[in-house]
């Protein structure tokens, strides 16, 4: 039986691979022409800038629960 540690590496790594997929979706040729002068301050924040935020905030609990039982 796996522990839950390696579950959870486990499910990480499948999680990332199967996401690599969606990273090509760009849409296709028959569209709009995009704007030639796009606005200098459009920054697309998506689900990739929240999983990253997600990321730290759960890595900055861990370690202050790790320092917490440490005292």
């Amino acid at each position: 039986m796996l522990k839950i540690s390696s579950c959870l590496r486990l499910l990480a790594v499948a999680g990332l691979l199967l996401s690599a997929s969606s990273a090509y979706a760009q849409p296709g040729s028959g569209g709009t022409a995009p704007d030639p002068t796009p606005d200098p301050t459009a920054v697309p924040l998506d689900g990739g800038a929240s999983l990253i935020a997600a990321a730290g905030i759960g890595f900055g609990i861990r370690k202050l629960r790790a320092r917490f039982r440490r005292s």
